[in-house]
């Protein structure tokens, strides 16, 4: 197959790395996710064109899971072919990660946390991307019937048979957290990073002391959906649109964007402009704030976006009246 694509040369000189945890992967700070925009009813090209501008910023980690789409699989499986036709050369310089954890087929066999589950899961995945491994495998969810034991057991398992180099989790509390990480530092395999929801509009993970608990462990810390499903943007600032994520997922429904809610997006988009950046760019720019808070994983459904977002490491820099006003925005009674 001829070789369309050509790496931008200077493609690590801007993009920020920071370590994961205590081990010695660096990811950039922020990340491409692979959950919305990569299924069956997006156009291949469009797709390629994402993945090819992403890695020529810097962006070296691609985030994955199994159910990704729509449907469940389908964004493996296109990932896979954009790899295939563009990165067979690039391999080891990107990182990626998939998981495990939602139902992904019918019977007692297809979900939660059973190694028989994770196991067959991660085969399939490999399959559908035409990869021998990959770089981070998640547990996608804890499981409140499987002991943790088999769980954490089935990601030791997958690292020592080569089909992972590392292992994560994703929307565990800061106590599951801990024992997770009890669990694999003993069996020899440590706990990569785990991947959260954060959001200045979803900060649960503060009241949890997730961060503390994760440096505690040496684990890092990526967090998804920092512009909270597109809410954190300047696409609701004069309304609903009619193809917006609130009318058109499961994921967010009107009743997230009450007056009240609408009032903070204004203010927080006011203090953006002042500092010549977007509403979502500063969104980004306030979750990266803690460094210990390895990457953020955005989506992008179009190279501008993508662009837009990714040019928010311009500017990391937040005073602490900047951060008291968004404090003073977000955490009004």
């Amino acid at each position: 197959m001829p070789v369309t694509y050509f790496p931008a040369a200077d493609r690590y000189a801007e993009m920020i790395y920071r370590r994961a945890g205590r081990s010695g992967l660096k990811l950039p700070a922020i990340s491409l996710g692979l959950w919305h925009n990569f299924g069956d009813g997006r156009p291949g090209d469009r797709q390629a064109d994402i993945v090819r501008r992403a890695f020529d910023l810097g962006v070296t980690h691609f985030d994955l899971a199994n159910n990704y789409g729509p449907p469940p699989g389908s964004a493996e499986t296109n990932f896979g072919r954009i790899l295939k036709a563009d990165f067979q050369q690039h391999r080891d310089e990107i990182v990626i990660s998939t998981k495990a954890g939602y139902t992904m087929w019918d019977g007692p066999y297809g979900d939660w946390g059973s190694r028989k589950y994770l196991v067959s899961s991660l085969d399939q995945s490999l399959k559908r991307m035409d990869l021998d491994y990959v770089d981070v495998f998640y547990h996608h969810r804890p499981d409140p019937e499987t002991p943790l034991e088999e769980t954490m057991g089935a990601l030791d398992a997958i690292v020592r048979s080569g089909k992972a180099l590392y292992v994560g989790i994703s929307n565990y509390s800061s106590e599951q957290a801990a024992e997770a990480a009890r669990i694999l530092r003993e069996l020899g395999t440590p706990l990569l990073i785990h991947q959260p929801s954060y959001s200045m509009l979803n900060r649960w993970i503060e009241d949890d002391n997730l961060l503390d608990t994760l440096e505690t462990a040496g684990a890092g810390c990526i967090a998804f959906s920092p512009l909270q499903q597109g809410l954190l943007t300047d696409r609701y600032l004069g309304g609903i649109p009619d193809d917006s994520r609130i009318r058109t997922s499961v994921f967010l429904n009107e009743d997230a964007l009450d007056t009240k809610t609408l009032g903070r997006l204004h203010t927080l988009n006011d203090i953006a402009k002042r500092r010549g950046q977007s509403l979502a760019q500063l969104a980004l720019v306030w979750a990266l704030r803690d460094e210990r808070m390895t990457s953020l994983i955005i989506g992008a459904s179009s190279v501008q976006q993508l662009e837009n977002n990714i040019a928010a490491l311009g500017n990391l820099a937040l005073d602490q009246s900047d951060l008291d006003e968004i404090d003073a925005t977000l955490l009004d009674a």
